[in-house]
């Protein structure tokens, strides 16, 4: 009774684990509202003030340069950003806490008519974004946003923290996985990762960049990856002798032996090894692997091959860990190191040397009463910082299965025609019969979500995909050429004429002290009750 229980269990989370992820506000147990800069909630309720909180705008979210130095960037964060939207709400316990916050002179920071309309709020944007696992390109939108001015402005936080770290993660994990030149690559981060999150996320992200498995067992439960992990240093310090050890390890798991072999000498600790898989294989079983984690792993990589092919060891793999990045491990395999499987945590899972990847979320078009879009851009004095106008999509064209070249284009425009693109002093010129296909499609319409999540095994392979079709120059670690992506003429005439309005300031005109007195009359004057007005019109009129 009790291994038929087990066995029906163990099928359930076989299912599970071929299917979505587990729900993150369920792991957290509750929604994730409040996952936001207060400044996010001070706007809203600006704009609830103002009454633009419901006006319809765009925002993108984007970032403006490669991590790491290199040539491609792999997106990443979908499938959480989906289950934080779902569960988007304002609970009785969240506004009770809003209630307990003040301005600078000890009141309440929000009314109780803010709190209330936070009460009743419902999801209700459009979100386009580019599939989990695209391989996408600086400038471009992974995710455009589109509603009510107050929503959109509401979720930025939470977007950007989600984008921003798990893009960085599967970028870095891709990057290894070319290095890796076909070895296979674990994740073992978990103990040197920025926190629970950061390791859960982290270790979602590098599966999905490439990397074959994960050494987090929550991980694994929660998102259906593969897990690995036999024994560390502890287990060999633990006994009299390293001998002793292995030969214990393989009593308890002889089908999961990989020996580490570096606790005291390396090549000592390989013969050790060899031993205790020659009584394996008496009883039945085979070693599966050895691991170095510590001193010249080229070298003594070498040397182990050597040795374990001596002793009939052909198939025994060899691990490789110790502080390893993407430099690291294609400076290994050009000095020809034997190693068949790599274990990499601090550095994956961290992102390295880079902490952050640097994502922006600005907005594009706010719509008017009338309903005309008005587009809107941020200066800045640093020309790759001036933000994008417009309804943003992305045209990929391609050329024998090859991508060639990116257009970031508005959804107005017209591209039945060949398309001609603009980057920098560049211009580019994609014919109207060249295979294309936009990158940008829909998640959510009005709230409700409007699309089929993939499995994590699916995004895994998109990834890989999309690598393949990426020229070989732009997967190089450093010094990658630029993958053409620029502006399609219209949308780039479009800024152009913004910017040049806003630097001249006829569209900023300087407001003088009689505009303000003004401006302030008007709000007053719009406060005010009907009969109140009336009754200051009469005593100005008997003055």
């Amino acid at each position: 009774m009790v291994a038929r229980k087990q066995a029906a269990t163990r099928k359930k989370i076989v299912r599970a684990a071929t299917g979505s992820i587990r729900s993150i506000s369920s792991l957290y147990k509750r929604n994730l509202v409040l996952l936001t800069d207060l400044y996010q909630l001070t706007m809203g309720y600006g704009y609830w003030k103002e009454g633009t909180a419901n006006s319809t705008a765009v925002f993108n979210l984007y970032f403006r340069k490669h991590p790491f130095g290199g040539g491609f960037t792999v997106a990443a964060g979908l499938t959480w950003v989906i289950d934080y939207l779902k569960n988007l709400k304002f609970t009785e316990r969240d506004l009770a806490f809003l209630h307990t916050l003040t301005g600078n002179d000890d009141k309440p920071l929000f009314e109780d008519g803010f709190i209330n309309y936070l009460r009743d709020l419902k999801f209700s944007c459009d979100i386009f974004a580019v599939p989990e696992g695209t391989i996408v390109h600086p400038n471009e939108p992974l995710i455009r946003v589109q509603g009510p001015l107050l929503q959109c402005q509401l979720i930025e936080t939470a977007l950007l923290c989600i984008i921003n770290f798990q893009t960085l993660i599967a970028t870095k994990a891709a990057r290894i996985k070319l290095a890796a030149r076909g070895a296979s690559v674990l994740e073992f981060g978990l103990r040197r990762a920025q926190g629970i999150d950061g390791s859960l996320s982290g270790s979602w992200a590098a599966y999905i960049g490439g990397c074959d498995a994960t050494s987090n067992v929550l991980a694994a439960e929660l998102f259906g990856i593969p897990v690995k992990g036999t024994h560390a240093h502890s287990w060999v310090m633990s006994y009299d002798s390293e001998l002793e050890a292995f030969l214990s390890y393989a009593h308890a798991m002889p089908n999961n032996c990989v020996f580490l072999v570096d606790t005291y000498e390396t090549i000592c600790g390989i013969e050790n090894a060899i031993h205790v898989g020659l009584l394996l294989r008496e009883q039945g079983f085979e070693m599966a692997g050895i691991r170095l984690d510590s001193g010249d792993i080229t070298g003594l990589s070498i040397d182990a091959r050597r040795m374990l092919d001596q002793a009939g060891f052909e198939k025994v793999a060899i691990i490789a860990s110790d502080d390893l990045d993407e430099f690291k491990v294609e400076k290994m395999f050009e000095e020809g190191a034997m190693v068949s499987v790599l274990g990499v945590g601090t550095n994956l899972v961290t992102g390295g040397t880079q902490a952050a990847l640097g994502g922006v979320y600005k907005l594009s078009a706010i719509q008017d009463v009338q309903g005309n879009w008005n587009y809107r851009i941020k200066l800045s004095e640093v020309e790759t910082k001036i933000s994008n106008p417009g309804v943003q999509q992305v045209r990929r064209f391609y050329e024998g299965g090859v991508a060639i070249g990116d257009a970031i284009y508005d959804v107005t425009s017209d591209l039945s025609g060949d398309v001609v693109v603009l980057m920098g002093d560049s211009i580019m010129k994609y014919p109207a019969n060249m295979e294309h296909r936009d990158l940008l499609v829909p998640i959510f319409a009005k709230g409700k979500l409007v699309y089929r999540q993939p499995p994590v095994e699916a995004i895994r392979a998109y990834v890989q995909a999309g690598l393949t079709e990426l020229k070989s120059e732009h997967k190089v670690l450093i010094q990658s050429p630029i993958y053409p992506v620029g502006l399609e003429e219209g949308l780039h005439r479009q800024k152009a004429q913004i910017t040049d309005a806003l630097r001249k300031g006829r569209a900023l005109p300087v407001a003088t002290a009689e505009d303000v007195k003004a401006f302030y009359a008007r709000i007053e004057k719009a406060a005010m009750p009907k009969q109140a007005v009336g009754k200051r019109n009469a005593k100005k009129d008997s003055d």
